[in-house]
């Protein structure tokens, strides 16, 4: 439990910062969230700052408060932009989870450990090392995690997709896109290549339990995690739960047809990503929050929920 214990996420007021503020709340923590969003608490134990985050407003919140632990949910595009702040973060709390993201993984280890060969060490594409600006600038911030604050009380996590009504999300498809096929009628295409792969997707809610289940464990800080529940779904699965509960109509293409079908800036996504078979072994998490797959909603149960939040109507 968290009782009495107060966290600070930093850029939380995204799908996954709420409910992992949502999780440290019901273990009886107390929360601080800097997000630029307009929120209303409802619980005198969750504080909203709405701003940017900037080096003055850490330290005006650091002059008053030592964190029983810090949840950083910004993402650097710039490995160095992110060195630049990780200091004064890690001197003015006793637990910082640095999130990654299990984009990091290449395709060669199933099932997946968080040991497994990670695309930064292992790809020969020069273009893709010389440009790509998600999966890559997150690995070498792990490398400066255990490099030069090896010791410091630091965890990575490595979240897989989270899906919540701020993102339906159905291998490329995000947004309100699958809503959006549902209420034309419009097929959705979706590559047979996949169909019988292991989703890296996850409820949102899920994902924001395991986090915030890591905090102040001390046997977690020095690791990485990722943040998957092991329900086990392939995108077959998880497209057939979309259309039984939006009525939203799949047809399954051949990866030619599909990838024409898809804008040129998400072309990295699916070629180092959604391609891959993200076959995941969740021990590690298990183990390190003392959480049970018992514990987690199905898909279909979270899909669900988040259409109940969008007063979503077949």
């Amino acid at each position: 439990m968290l009782n009495g214990k107060r966290y600070l996420l930093i850029a939380g007021g995204g799908t996954l910062g709420t409910y992992t503020s949502n999780e440290i709340l019901r273990l009886g923590g107390q929360v601080d969230v800097i997000c630029p969003e307009e929120k209303v608490s409802h619980d005198e134990r969750l504080v909203f700052h709405q701003s940017l985050v900037s080096d003055q407003l850490l330290k005006e919140l650091f002059a008053h408060t030592h964190y029983d632990g810090i949840v950083n949910f910004i993402h650097y595009q710039n490995a160095e932009d992110y060195k630049k702040v990780h200091p004064l973060l890690i001197q003015n709390t006793d637990h910082l989870i640095f999130l990654s993201s299990y984009r990091v993984y290449a395709d060669e280890q199933h099932p997946i450990t968080e040991s497994a060969p990670r695309l930064l060490d292992v790809s020969k594409d020069e273009n893709f090392l010389a440009t790509e600006t998600y999966a890559l600038p997150k690995a070498k911030c792990e490398d400066y995690l255990r490099s030069e604050w090896a010791g410091a009380p630091w965890t990575i996590v490595r979240p897989v997709i989270s899906f919540s009504s701020r993102r339906l999300d159905l291998l490329l498809y995000s947004g309100r896109r699958v809503l959006d096929y549902a209420e034309s009628g419009e097929e959705m295409l979706m590559p047979e290549l996949v169909k019988n792969y292991a989703a890296g997707i996850d409820w949102a809610g899920n994902s924001g339990k395991l986090i915030a289940n890591l905090l102040s464990k001390p046997h977690t800080m020095g690791q990485a995690y990722t943040i998957y529940s092991g329900h086990g779904m392939t995108w077959g699965q998880v497209a057939n739960d979309y259309a039984e509960l939006t009525g939203v109509k799949i047809r399954w293409c051949d990866e030619e047809e599909y990838v024409k079908s898809l804008p040129q800036g998400i072309m990295v996504a699916w070629r180092y990503d959604r391609r891959f078979n993200r076959d995941i072994d969740p021990s590690a998490i298990l183990e390190a929050t003392g959480l049970t797959r018992g514990d987690f909603a199905t898909v279909k149960e979270g899909i669900r929920h988040e259409l109940d939040v969008l007063g979503w109507k077949r």
